[in-house]
Parts: C-alpha cells; sequence; structure tokens
C-alpha cells in the first residue's frame, strides 16, 4: 500500500515503532442498496474502502478522496457511522500502527466503479446478499449503515479494571 509521505517522514525520526494513525472506512452504497468492495492488492482481501488522513485534512474529505482514488467513485457524507480503536498492527515492512478509525456512510453521486490506483486489483458493487468474505469489522460497518437506530457509532468499550489496594 502507498505509504502517504507525512508517514514516511516520521517514520524516518520514529523508525518502526508504533504510531499512531487517523484512519477512514467509507460504507458507500449505490441508490439500488449495493454496496462498493475493493479488492485488496496486498493481502487479495475484498473490503470496504479505506484509508489514512493527510494532514489537516477532515476525516469526511478524506473518505471522499479515498472512494475516488481507490474506486473511482464519487461519493457523497451521509453519516457518521462507527469511531474505534484498532490492535496494534504489523505493516508488511515492520511499521507498528495504532490506527484510528471514522467509518462513513456515503452514497455513490457520481463515477463508475474501477480500479483507481496499484491499492486494489478488483472493485465492484455487491448485494447484500452476496458479499464475498469481507473483515467482520467492515460486516459491522455495513450493519451500522443499515441499520442505524439499532448501533452505537462508538465500538463496544473495554471494561476498566482497576487496582484495589
Amino acid at each position: 500500500m502507498a505509504v502517504p509521505e507525512f508517514v514516511t517522514r516520521i517514520r524516518s525520526k520514529l523508525g518502526h515503532d508504533p504510531l499512531p494513525l487517523p484512519g477512514v472506512t467509507a460504507v458507500v452504497r449505490h441508490d439500488d442498496g449495493r454496496i462498493l468492495l475493493v479488492r485488496r492488492a496486498d493481502d487479495l482481501r475484498w473490503t470496504l474502502v479505506t484509508g489514512c488522513l493527510e494532514p489537516p485534512e477532515q476525516p469526511a474529505t478524506a473518505v471522499v478522496r479515498e472512494v475516488w482514488e481507490e474506486a473511482g467513485v464519487l461519493a457523497e457524507v451521509q453519516s457518521l457511522l462507527r469511531v474505534e480503536s484498532m490492535d496494534l498492527m504489523t505493516c508488511p515492512n515492520s511499521d507498528q500502527v495504532y490506527m484510528l478509525d471514522l467509518a462513513f456512510g456515503c452514497r455513490a453521486v457520481g463515477g463508475e466503479p474501477r480500479v483507481n490506483d496499484d491499492e486494489s486489483i478488483d472493485v465492484g458493487w455487491f448485494e447484500l446478499d452476496r458479499l464475498p468474505d469481507i473483515p467482520p469489522r467492515h460486516l459491522a460497518c455495513i450493519t451500522a449503515a443499515l441499520h442505524p437506530a439499532g448501533t452505537s457509532w462508538f465500538a463496544p468499550p473495554v471494561p476498566l479494571v482497576a487496582e484495589v489496594d
């Protein structure tokens, strides 16, 4: 995956140590209800469109940019679906990252799905009952987009454990 220039600059000073980064995920719906997915070039998995914010970019702007860059679809942000701190991830180059992800519900307003960069090898619209195997977090984002009244936009909290003397 392409590493943003600002991350490359930070990494030149930090090395591979854990770095917190803000990210976005897009649940893009077609007017007929289908969901936009991309097939990643690095692990060949189908996923929602995801990406990293560029300083000083606003999250909603970033998600629209990522959908265009990765899938060639123009999107309009409709809602914030989920806010979630991700577990520590180790990238193929050994960089460690803690992502704080903001997932947005979006509506397609133009463009045609196509591979639009080197981060994906396929792009397409999928019927809800014909989704390929996608990460559980992405399914949770889709569920939040489909049933906003029945879901919280915060990831479930981890109980705090206090030490007792």
